[in-house]
């Protein structure tokens, strides 16, 4: 059986027994459902459970299912409502605002004949925590991430992660389950609430931990999370298919007819005869090397694209449907990786989609206003460096930075005072999944502290005022003022002429004046860039590159990706080689290409500057013997 098939086979299991599964029973590379989606019987949705957090200040609803017609008393924090089982045999119930309280209180659901009991629930805030592998990404594998477990002694934090969950249809809920995951070769349990300890959290979203901790440790209220971050997922799977047909940008839209079309010759025979035809190679092969094969012969039809986790609003329908109706205080998002892949045009296609993501999850969660933190995309690949520094500047992720960052703007232009940014490319580190996140989650949480808990702390971005070409030399004010982030030169920024041609620009702050003993007055807000090799700057590039060099800060925070131009890498690829690309989207050759000839730029400028350096040396011998 593929994943799916036992899916649905274990949930039809699990819907004709009452016993739950015990962790003895697991069995390797199978998941198990514990507790279905829904049960015969009267039910609660598996979101309510013991030892949760309840959203605070805020009218909340409890639901579940139960028999059509019966009669339902619901009682929490002094409150006692009546309601009805619908004929669909939905129940619901809207519970008043309450005030934040950390002593555990009881629910009780009384119907004719069943009554549930659920003990220890605080009220709070509750977070979303949003995104792909590297919101995902477990305190356990953090650096530094076993001495935040060692003091994970925090019982007024409580934390759930959804199960991961397929399928273009909206779904009004979620097992609690055991899933196997053959990437860590073992079994994780979700849909579960569980407290806040050194027990409990190595496996938790090591960011979404770290943004907890800090918020619980500012206010002393309960905290909840809710982990709904999925490795490997796209922009689009995380938003309605029904937002996504509304918009009108042609990349969008050409995404949408190209899953269309995949589904629609999708095979699932044909699907199987190339397995089975595969599976009697590697057979072969591994006979050839004296190995014993013992992988069964394929037989199962898989679902195909319709069932892909990137099918566009599968994870939006699969994952957060099901809390639709939840209240919560706030999400933060961070992903970006799985949209690296497609080009320009993908780029474009994540600006066309983000902003309408976060308004369809913020309707979901009952609050067009909802607090809503962006976490910029992290880095990958080898550093850019003073050597290599124009040879990283092509890469499309930095584009998916670029959007994102523009999303914040757009959105905060708009008068949207409840969304947030924070940067996560200074945190240098070659693999996909960089462990140095514990900064980035304290990043995120002075947003949330200084917009939603009221304490005056630092955390957005320094933004481009405006910039500024003439005399050799190109100037770009900011609106806060910033500083290396260590002592010494500025770098980070890169100068093109009207040729389109990058160099890794000198930086410096604007001499405004001298003082009284003459010593020169800078304005840390306006910064000054040249280079020998781009005698007529007319546009600026900041921390454009996949990991990128840079050091400009402010109280920590570091100036934002930016440029000034709108050149495709098309058309640097055909600034840089004189022809024109073959495609709108570069294919491997062609990256490869343009890649070879921007560290030619690169290798231009380093003799350029010992050129430079030799002819100070013998300016110096000069000034010597005279």
């Amino acid at each position: 059986m593929n994943k799916w098939m036992m899916f649905v086979f274990l949930l039809a299991l699990s819907l004709s027994t009452s016993q739950a599964v015990e962790k003895s029973q697991l069995v390797r590379g199978e998941s198990f459902i514990d507790v279905p989606s829904k049960g015969k019987q009267l039910c609660l949705h598996n979101i309510f459970q013991s030892g949760m957090v309840l959203q605070r200040d805020k009218a909340f609803g409890v639901w579940g299912w139960g028999q059509s017609g019966e009669k339902l008393k619901v009682t929490f924090g002094g409150q006692e409502l009546e309601t009805t089982v619908q004929e669909d045999g939905s129940w619901r119930v809207e519970m008043p605002p309450l005030p934040v309280n950390d002593k555990g209180q009881s629910l009780l659901v009384q119907g004719k004949s069943n009554k549930l009991s659920l003990e220890d629930i605080l009220i709070g805030d509750v977070w979303v925590l949003g995104g792909q592998s590297n919101m995902e990404f477990d305190l356990a594998k953090l650096v530094d991430g076993k001495l935040e477990i060692a003091s994970a002694n925090f019982p007024k934090i409580r934390h759930i992660t959804i199960p991961q969950l397929d399928g273009p249809k909206h779904k009004d809920g979620f097992p609690r389950h055991y899933k196997w995951s053959s990437w860590s070769s073992r079994h994780f349990k979700q849909g579960y609430w569980e407290t806040c300890s050194p027990e409990t959290v190595p496996l938790l979203s090591g960011m979404g931990y770290v943004f907890a901790r800090r918020l619980q440790m500012a206010t002393q209220i309960p905290i909840g999370v809710i982990d709904l971050s999925r490795g490997g997922t796209t922009v689009e799977t995380w938003t309605p298919l029904e937002e996504l047909e509304k918009i009108e940008g042609a990349e969008t839209k050409a995404l949408l007819k190209d899953w269309e079309k995949k589904i629609s010759e999708f095979d699932p025979v044909k699907d199987l005869e190339g397995r089975v035809k595969h599976h009697h190679g590697w057979v072969a092969k591994m006979k050839k090397q004296g190995k014993t094969p013992n992988r069964p012969v394929p037989a199962d039809l898989r679902p195909g694209p319709a069932m892909d986790q990137n099918r566009p609003g599968n994870c939006f329908a699969s994952m957060i449907s099901p809390l639709k109706g939840l209240q919560v205080k706030g999400a933060i998002f961070h992903q970006g990786y799985n949209n690296c892949f497609s080009g320009s045009d993908g780029a474009k296609m994540y600006y066309q989609v983000f902003g309408e993501m976060i308004k369809a999850w913020r309707g979901a969660l009952g609050d067009s206003k909802l607090p809503f933190g962006i976490i910029s995309l992290c880095t990958a690949g080898d550093p850019q460096d003073h050597f290599n520094y124009v040879g990283k500047m092509q890469d499309i992720g930095v584009q998916i930075r670029e959007a994102q960052y523009q999303t914040f703007l757009d959105l905060k232009k708009a008068g949207d005072a409840n969304i947030g940014f924070a940067s996560s490319f200074d945190q240098r580190r070659s693999w996909y999944h960089p462990q140095i996140k514990i900064p980035v989650g304290e990043r995120i949480s002075k947003w949330a502290l200084s917009t939603q808990y009221g304490h005056k702390l630092t955390w957005e971005p320094p933004a481009l005022e405006k910039f500024e070409a003439g005399e050799g030399q190109l100037i770009v004010s900011l609106n806060a003022q910033t500083g290396p982030h260590e002592d010494g030169p500025i770098y980070g920024f890169a100068i093109a002429g009207e040729d389109k041609k990058y160099q890794m620009a000198t930086a410096k702050f604007f001499e405004k004046g001298k003082d009284s003993r003459n010593r020169p007055q800078y304005d840390k807000k306006r910064i000054v860039l040249t280079s020998p090799l781009v005698p007529n700057p007319v546009h600026f590039r900041h921390a454009w590159g996949r990991n990128p060099m840079t050091n400009l800060k402010n109280g920590g925070i570091p100036i934002p990706t930016l440029r000034s131009d709108t050149w495709s890498a098309e058309e640097l690829y055909e600034a840089y080689l004189g022809e024109k690309a073959k495609s709108k989207m570069l294919d491997r050759g062609e990256r490869r290409a343009l890649a070879k000839a921007m560290r030619q730029a690169d290798m231009k400028r380093r003799l350029k500057e010992a050129e430079m350096l030799l002819e100070e040396h013998r300016v110096e011998e000069a000034k010597e013997k005279k």
